[in-house]
């Protein structure tokens, strides 16, 4: 069992409905929901999406959620440079880019990025992978504005407090 706990340095969530609306998306695309595509796909571009914006509370979630799906801790470890490696197949390099282009608004290359991602899913996979990216994206742009911060019992200070 980890120690990490959260606080918030900005606002509390759940001031507005968006807290709220953003959970039903959680439910309906995020890591415990129940998608058509590969489970471990779908956490990969979670954290990958967690590494590009960063959001401290996505990546420990989002890493710990890859171990528990079973996915190699050396893959996880190097998914930052899955450009360099021989462990992503080609529909998850596929998948990986594609998930860069929307996180990171790449207008010029995002066309040539969806037309690599349909030679390996249908239409129905790759609205689903786009679902499952800006869920993430919505969460950790949240996570950010909220100043959801990770601090663990064990000694640590509760940034709140100063």
């Amino acid at each position: 069992m980890s120690d990490v706990k959260y606080t918030n340095l900005r606002f509390d969530p759940d001031l507005t409905p968006f807290h709220s609306l953003a959970g039903q998306m959680a439910k309906a695309f995020g890591y415990t929901a129940e998608l058509t595509i590969d489970a471990q796909l779908a956490q990969l571009i979670r954290l990958r999406v967690a590494q590009l914006t960063p959001c401290s509370y996505c990546l420990i979630l989002h890493t710990r959620s890859a171990l528990e799906k079973g996915i190699n801790p050396d893959k996880l470890a190097h998914l930052p440079s899955w450009r360099q490696s021989g462990m992503f197949a080609a529909s998850e390099r596929a998948a990986l880019a594609y998930c860069e282009g929307l996180t990171e608004y790449d207008l010029k290359a995002f066309p040539a990025l969806h037309k690599e991602l349909i030679n390996h899913f249908s239409e129905a996979e790759v609205a689903e992978l786009a679902a499952v990216i800006i869920n993430m994206n919505v969460w950790t742009r949240l996570k950010l504005a909220q100043g959801a911060v990770p601090y663990t019992t064990a000694g640590d200070v509760d940034p709140a407090s100063g």
